[in-house]
């Protein structure tokens, strides 16, 4: 499995957790300082993961920033991604099975190598979309997603048309004015 991997800046848990996701088999992405080996800022770093793996570029993704907090709430923006903040392997099972999470968000300030092993052992060890969860709101969430985006489409569509009238009345006002 293709998996995005990134952060804002450089810490030394990522070195082991590429090595960690490529001994379980997975091919690793690489973004932001993973690739770069600076600072970047997390809002564009965790986008253009997420964004990735809302192409079908990467299957999954595994997030970093200083509290975890930012790279999630970044990622979430992007339609179709359920990044979840999780600081222990259970919180991660549950997000698995009742968020269908598909991206995994963790503290660098935080995380031991030994906690992220339970935590990336329970991220692949529960599939995102476990039976047990609620499908339900997780149908939900896409459902918003793309009735957002069908209103923004729509509201372009509208800003054009107008755009095309304006230009038209324009050239009728130069018309009647000669």
């Amino acid at each position: 499995m293709r998996i995005a991997v990134c952060s804002d800046e450089p810490y030394p848990i990522h070195e082991w957790a590429c090595q960690e996701l490529q001994t379980r088999g997975h091919e690793v992405i690489r973004f932001g300082s993973l690739r770069s080996g600076h600072d970047e800022t997390w809002v564009e770093v965790a986008v253009e993961a997420a964004e990735a793996i809302a192409r079908g570029d990467c299957a999954e993704g595994v997030f970093f920033c200083f509290t975890g907090t930012g790279i999630s709430i970044a990622a979430n923006k992007v339609p179709g991604i359920r990044a979840a903040l999780c600081g222990d392997a259970e919180t991660t099972r549950n997000a698995r099975i009742w968020n269908h999470a598909n991206v995994l968000a963790l503290s660098n300030r935080l995380l031991s190598i030994e906690c992220a092993k339970e935590i990336l052992a329970a991220w692949f060890q529960t599939p995102a979309s476990d039976p047990r969860g609620d499908n339900a709101e997780v149908d939900r969430q896409k459902f918003l997603e793309e009735e957002r985006k069908f209103f923004k489409d729509l509201v372009q569509r509208v800003d054009l048309i107008a755009e095309g009238l304006r230009r038209q009345r324009e050239q009728a006002d130069k018309k009647w004015e000669t």
